[in-house]
């Protein structure tokens, strides 16, 4: 049969060819490393502390938009921004402060938004009585509108005005 021929390696040959390998690479990313005085980096950090188990000053929060004005969503399918503010809401496993006002029986009495039928859907598509816990953590998905300066800048075009002359 095929491979019969072929000496099979076993466990410990497989160990062995496997330290040598890290450690031939080990020794060239260090070996460099030790030749030359500054320390070689080897990906250079983006963001963050330069020491990320340090004290870290935490820069403060933006200034929420309070207007409770419903905003145009940019795209399908885009979770809508929670317009007012949520300062001292507690989302724990056992309280959520969100569903006392958009829970479905209690919207007519506050006028928030009904939560979406799809936050009543399991995994498989079954529909549950209350918010399936993978919904259950609303600023998993939903941000609070602030007056943050653009990271990143946009152009963004809507589908509806593509090809269209302005």
């Amino acid at each position: 049969m095929r491979g019969e021929d072929r000496p099979r390696l076993n466990a410990m040959s497989l160990l062995v060819i496997a330290v040598a390998a890290c450690a031939g690479s080990s020794l060239a990313v260090f070996g460099a490393r030790s030749q030359e005085a500054a320390p070689v980096t080897l990906v250079p950090r983006l963001t963050g502390a330069a020491n990320p188990m340090g004290q870290v000053p935490v820069p403060p929060l933006d200034r929420p938009i309070v207007d409770d004005m419903r905003r145009m969503r940019n795209y399908p399918e885009q979770p809508p921004i929670i317009p007012h503010s949520i300062d001292g809401y507690q989302l724990t496993i056992n309280a959520n402060r969100c569903l006392e006002c958009h829970r479905r029986e209690f919207t007519e009495g506050s006028g928030a938004p009904m939560i979406s039928v799809t936050h009543f859907q399991d995994r498989d598509g079954q529909v549950l009585v209350d918010v399936t816990p993978r919904r259950y953590f609303c600023t998993e998905c939903h941000v609070q509108q602030t007056d943050a300066r653009v990271l990143v800048p946009n152009d963004f075009v809507d589908a509806d005005d593509v090809g269209r002359k302005r």
